[in-house]
């Protein structure tokens, strides 16, 4: 059974640091990427950061040089994902996912259910 339970969302002031959690267990992550998702209200859901299978990462503009992605096997089925979250901004105001996507061509989606993080001025 694939589980993603993310958590460490909350509030926090603009300019302050926020860490993500994600557990994800279920799935043989040597054949999945990871990535971090999120949608604020009124908006579509974008992609924040991914990591690949090989470790290679990337992010959206709008939060490179502030996040970072990175995960820690503790089993060839489970896994903990991280996003750190420095200099946060009102704009990164919104509930964010964890996401596992597997396959040649990231075909297999999982989702979490989300957490809630607020910035505030």
């Amino acid at each position: 059974q694939v589980q993603l339970v993310e958590s460490g969302g909350g509030s926090v002031q603009a300019g302050g640091s926020l860490k993500l959690s994600c557990a994800a267990s279920g799935l043989i992550f040597s054949s999945c990427g990871l990535g971090w998702y999120r949608q604020a209200p009124g908006k579509e859901r974008e992609l924040v950061s991914f990591i690949s299978s090989e470790g290679t990462t990337s992010y959206s503009d709008s939060v490179k040089g502030r996040f970072t992605i990175y995960q820690v096997y503790q089993t060839p089925i489970k896994n903990t994902l991280y996003l750190q979250m420095n200099s946060r901004i009102i704009e990164d105001t919104a509930v964010y996912y964890c996401a596992a996507e597997c396959g040649t061509g990231r075909e297999y989606k999982y989702w979490g259910q989300g957490t809630q993080v607020t910035v505030s001025s």
